[in-house]
């Protein structure tokens, strides 16, 4: 059948030790074997994503990100470059915008078509003097820069995609910050959100509803689980995926989920959520989790890890 949300995927997008090159390049066979479509790079500890952000790739690191993108291509998923610069961005400076367009250039030499621009994780106020000079507040230079930046790469290839991720990425869904953020940005560019709460125990039709009337567009939820990094480094992630409405599809786009440092382990959770992505309204997580443990820890293996997992 015709799978229920049209954005079915994972993020790399958690502090800590990034995967490998290997590992990316076989979880993209993963999520591909379990009808998952997006792989979106965003390790934050990937200093030419966030803390380097100006650097171009080169050398070995270009080859390895034209590599992801040729897989992603290879196997029907869509590779998703996400770029951080708002730590030390300007956003009323021309050059900084250039840096930003020159960057997300660089890797649409590569076969990227697909862009994130993450803001999450930055100051809630406006840094520089310069800024404050030209924007009322962040979410006006927020909007500016988006809007330049979707026209840049408009302008070099119209079948582009931009996807956000804005300061604020969790709550009611009707943050002043947000509803600003979204008024009058083009139809096209899809908006990450992360529930009522950075990870949020449960997903309903209401907070979907909420968020995609204020952004005027359907959103895609960007899934904190199985995440672990920073105060849950003590928590292994391996149940199956629960608590998200089944009639989510109803007003999301998509979900891309989160996953942990421990490549792995991480896989089991990812593979019920292939599940539920493909046919919520079929899913069931017992079941699901069982085939996704049997996958990935083997037959002979499977008993006992079963009850470390439902243990854990």
């Amino acid at each position: 059948g015709v799978p229920a949300f049209s954005t079915r995927g994972i993020v790399e997008g958690f502090y800590g030790t990034p995967w490998t090159h290997p590992q990316r390049l076989e979880l993209i066979d993963f999520i591909a074997d379990r009808g998952m479509n997006t792989f979106v790079y965003a390790p934050k500890d990937d200093p030419l994503v966030r803390r380097n952000w100006r650097t171009p790739y080169a050398g070995d690191e270009l080859v390895r990100l034209a590599e992801l993108a040729g897989r992603c291509e290879a196997r029907g998923v869509e590779f998703v470059y996400c770029l951080s610069p708002g730590l030390t961005m300007r956003y009323s400076s021309e050059s900084d915008l250039a840096s930003v367009e020159d960057k997300l250039e660089s890797v649409a030499r590569e076969g990227v078509r697909s862009f994130g621009l993450l803001l999450d994780d930055i100051p809630r106020q406006l840094q520089h003097p310069e800024d404050r000079a030209v924007f009322s507040d962040l979410a006006a230079a927020h909007r500016h820069v988006v809007r330049r930046v979707f026209e840049g790469l408009q302008r070099s290839d119209s079948g582009n995609r931009l996807i956000v991720c804005p300061t604020v990425y969790w709550g009611y869904g009707n943050e002043d910050y947000v509803v600003r953020l979204a008024q009058e940005l083009d139809p096209r560019i899809d908006f990450f959100w992360t529930g009522r709460a950075i990870c949020s125990a449960t997903i309903d039709l209401a907070d979907a509803a909420a968020i995609s009337r204020s952004i005027a567009r359907p959103v895609t939820y960007w899934d904190n689980y199985p995440v672990n990094d920073v105060a849950m480094g003590n928590e292994l992630h391996i149940g199956p995926y629960r608590g998200r409405d089944r009639h989510l599809y109803r007003f999301a786009d998509g979900v891309i989920a989160n996953g942990m440092e421990l490549f792995e382990a991480s896989k089991i959770a990812f593979a019920t959520i292939a599940d539920y992505l493909w046919s919520p309204e079929d899913y069931r997580e017992e079941e699901s989790w069982q085939v996704a443990m049997r996958d990935v820890v083997g037959e002979s293996a499977l008993p006992d890890f079963a009850i470390f997992a439902d243990t854990v």
